[in-house]
C-alpha cells in the first residue's frame, strides 16, 4: 500500500512549507494569526503592508469606498490590537476616512431631501438639479 498525503493515518511528513499542516505548528500549538479575512487564502503579513497603503490612498482620489474595502479585507487586523502597528494605522486612517465620507454624504442627502424649499428658500431653485429640462427650454421637442 503506498503512502497518500490526503489519508490521515499516512505515515508520510505533511507539506514544511504549509504554515497550517507544518509540524513546528502542530507541536507548539501556536495560532497562525492571518491579517485578512480570507485567512491563509488571502495575502501573507508581509504582502498585506502595500495593499492597505495602496487602498488608502486610492480613497484620497474620490473613491472613499475604498477605504471601505480596505477595512472589510483586513478586519482581522483591525480586531486585534497586537497587529502590525504600521498596518493598523493605514486601517484606522481608512476607517476614519470612511467615517467621514459617510457623515459628509448623509448630511448633505438629508438636508436637501428634509430641508428642500423650507430650508434655502428662493434659491432651492437653483440649487436642485431636477427642473434644468425646464430652466434651459430642453422639454419643448419631445
Amino acid at each position: 500500500m503506498e503512502n497518500d498525503s490526503r489519508n490521515p493515518n499516512s505515515s508520510t511528513t505533511m507539506d514544511e512549507t504549509n504554515p497550517l499542516t507544518s509540524p513546528s505548528r502542530r507541536r507548539s500549538g501556536h495560532r497562525v494569526e492571518w491579517p485578512t479575512i480570507d485567512g491563509p487564502l488571502g495575502l501573507s503579513p508581509e504582502d498585506s503592508l502595500p495593499y492597505a497603503r495602496r487602498f488608502f490612498k486610492l480613497g484620497f482620489l474620490c473613491l472613499p469606498f475604498l477605504w471601505a474595502i480596505n477595512c472589510f479585507y483586513f478586519w482581522p487586523v483591525l480586531r486585534r490590537p497586537q497587529s502590525d502597528p504600521l498596518l493598523r494605522r493605514y486601517l484606522f486612517g481608512s476607517a476614519i476616512g470612511f467615517l467621514l465620507f459617510t457623515a459628509i454624504l448623509l448630511s448633505w442627502a438629508f438636508t436637501f431631501a428634509i430641508g428642500g424649499d423650507h430650508l434655502f428658500g428662493h434659491v432651492w431653485e437653483e440649487l436642485v438639479m431636477y427642473n434644468v429640462a425646464d430652466r434651459y427650454g430642453l422639454t419643448g421637442w419631445m
